[in-house]
């Protein structure tokens, strides 16, 4: 178990080298105080996995290092039951002339391994990288994607009982990335405990049990990864466009914007243009957005997004890209149709997001963002059963060695 408990860390911030010499020989302060964590708290039990999302500057790395020992907080304990290792910044503990197997050894051993402890395991953590050609040429040789395999190969092998990932992972090809998240799930179904960084929303809600987000160094929310995504977009918008951003939200839907255009309702219909939470796969729907203009906006977008029942987006478009251009009257009402010919999502629970903005995206200026605004289910249809969350229609044929058809 990971126990972290008001942890606070501060650094000293310089405009040049020399005034860290001013300061000493004069005795007078030449720099800036940042505070990069205020007294942070949060438990990882056994087997369990914590996101931590925030902006640039929020603190992420910092908690990052002081789980791993590269920095210590000014205030606050840390407590882990056990090893722990992880993918931190890209190379750190290697050394770019030594080659790939010296930097096993030596990364190893800062990990705690014997020699003899990485000479058993050796051979499993160079089959991990498939760097088999490249194993004895130095690393500086190596593309950012080949360290981030050796890196995480070495980390992943030491036996921890906690492992941390950062950014660092987002380097590698999807191969070796669908490779490591493999290897944290069958770490964390093992009982490891992981701390998981990233801002790859889709995948803190699959691999998380719970999340927090970071601002300014302070936790600003700790709850469900799906909450703490939509609160972190929320924040995003707010700061793009300051305090007129208001939040509202319940146990079931939250939304959040300036309000100037409004989502009155949300509904579902199935191919008899009929009110309806269930959807047939591959047969015609439509997602029916009422809206309500409390202000004339000339350059209105309404995007939709859908979500499997783990938070994953599984599609999302808006009328931006569409190409369709939006005008909404002050006291207006407007009803804003996606029509579905061929409804080819995967059986299974859904919900639908809406959200109104200007632009390509809700950061240019946020009206109105409604998650889960509707839930509905797709049920099989009668032919082309499939698993998955999309339904494909591909020409199926068969031929001989020839090159002739057989069908």
């Amino acid at each position: 178990m990971i126990s972290v408990k008001n942890i606070s860390k501060t650094f000293k911030l310089y405009q040049s080298p020399s005034d860290r010499l001013k300061e000493i020989i004069l005795h007078r302060s030449y720099h800036r105080v940042f505070q990069a964590l205020n007294n942070v708290s949060f438990e990882v039990k056994q087997g369990e996995t914590l996101g931590i999302i925030g902006e640039n500057g929020a603190g992420k790395s910092t908690i990052l290092k002081i789980l791993t020992g590269i920095l210590m907080p000014d205030r606050g304990s840390v407590n882990i039951d056990g090893k722990i290792t992880g993918l931190l910044e890209l190379g750190t503990g290697f050394n770019a002339e030594f080659s790939g197997l010296d930097n096993i050894f030596h990364n190893a051993t800062y990990l705690g391994l014997s020699r003899n402890d990485i000479e058993k395991k050796l051979d499993e953590i160079i089959e991990f990288t498939e760097l088999h050609e490249f194993i004895n040429e130095p690393i500086k040789t190596y593309s950012s994607g080949m360290v981030m395999r050796l890196a995480f190969s070495v980390a992943i092998h030491a036996d921890p009982n906690a492992f941390v990932v950062d950014e660092a992972l987002s380097v590698g090809d999807a191969y070796f990335q669908q490779k490591c998240m493999q290897k944290i799930k069958a770490f964390k179904n093992n009982g490891g405990s992981i701390i998981f960084v990233s801002h790859d929303s889709n995948a803190v809600k699959i691999l998380c049990d719970e999340a927090i987000l970071l601002e300014g160094g302070n936790v600003v929310q700790q709850a469900d990864p799906e909450t703490i995504i939509n609160t972190y977009n929320f924040l995003i918008a707010k700061r793009s466009k300051g305090e007129d951003i208001r939040y509202q939200g319940d146990d079931t839907s939250s939304g959040y914007g300036n309000y100037m255009v409004r989502i009155d309702d949300v509904s579902l219909q199935d191919e008899n243009n009929n009110p309806s939470e269930i959807l047939i796969s591959g047969r015609p729907a439509k997602i029916v957005i009422r809206l309500a203009g409390e202000e004339t906006i000339d350059d209105l977008t309404v995007g939709i997004g859908i979500r499997d029942k783990f938070g994953q987006d599984i599609y999302g478009t808006n009328s931006f890209h569409l190409k369709k251009k939006i005008c909404i009257k002050k006291g207006q009402i407007l009803l804003i149709e996606y029509y579905f010919k061929e409804f080819n999502v995967g059986p299974g629970k859904y919900t639908v997001s809406v959200a109104l903005h200007t632009g390509d995206t809700h950061v240019n200026e946020c009206f109105h963002w409604l998650d889960k605004s509707v839930a509905f289910e797709v049920v099989a249809g009668g032919d082309d059963i499939f698993i998955g969350f999309v339904r494909l229609k591909p020409d199926f044929h068969i031929k001989s060695e020839t090159g002739n058809k057989d069908d």
